[in-house]
C-alpha cells in the first residue's frame, strides 16, 4: 500500500500529523498515536495490521 493512501485512511478517521521521528512520521487522534514509515510504499501486513488496529 502507498503510504499517501495510507495517510489518508488515517486522517479521515482523524489523526493528525504530529512530527517526524528518525525514520517515522508520528500521527495523533487524542492519545492515539501511530507510526507510519517514511517510504514511498508500506508492507502491505504491516498497512492492513495498521488499519485493523483503528478498525478502518
Amino acid at each position: 500500500m502507498k503510504q499517501r493512501d495510507l495517510i489518508k485512511r488515517l486522517e479521515a478517521a482523524g489523526f493528525v500529523f504530529e512530527r517526524h521521528g528518525g525514520n517515522h512520521d508520528i500521527y495523533r487522534r487524542g492519545n492515539d498515536i501511530e507510526k507510519i514509515p517514511r517510504h514511498k510504499e508500506v508492507n502491505e501486513n504491516l498497512a492492513k495490521m495498521i488499519l485493523k488496529k483503528w478498525k478502518l
